[in-house]
């Protein structure tokens, strides 16, 4: 549906401006919003992923004392344990039950620092999606 249109306008013009029409997410017009875009979706898929596991393993959902060495591995585990479940079960009980308790917790960053070499690994980065984008 596109309202808006006087009735005598030619059906093409209608059909253009419905295939433009971008809604709240139109496409990002330089190399930063493209960047900035996929950083979003990829952090929203990594925090749910995280919130699912914290629901299922109480041991992901307070600090570890564990090295980062016995954390990754961890985490690992937890994953594997979580993908067995979903490739054996047809379904899950404890889906349903996340699906409505998970709640994202942000950990609260008080101090970023920058550093000159994370500044220009990311505009780099920046700069090949884009040109990946604007090459296809």
């Amino acid at each position: 549906m596109l309202p808006g249109w006087e009735g005598s306008a030619a059906d093409g013009r209608v059909l253009r401006d419905a295939i433009d029409w971008r809604g709240d997410n139109p496409s990002p017009r330089c190399k930063e919003e493209h960047f900035n875009m996929r950083h979003s979706r990829a952090r929203n898929v990594i925090e749910r992923a995280f919130g699912l596991l914290k629901g299922r393993w109480g041991i992901l959902r307070s600090p570890s004392w564990y090295s980062v060495k016995v954390h990754n591995r961890v985490i690992s585990a937890c994953y594997l344990i979580h993908n067995f479940i979903h490739r054996e079960m047809e379904v899950d009980p404890l889906d349903s039950d996340m699906e409505e308790q998970v709640e994202y917790q942000y950990e609260n960053i008080d101090v970023v620092e920058s550093s000159e070499e994370w500044s220009s690994w990311r505009n780099k980065l920046a700069q090949r999606m884009w040109n990946e984008r604007t090459n296809n």
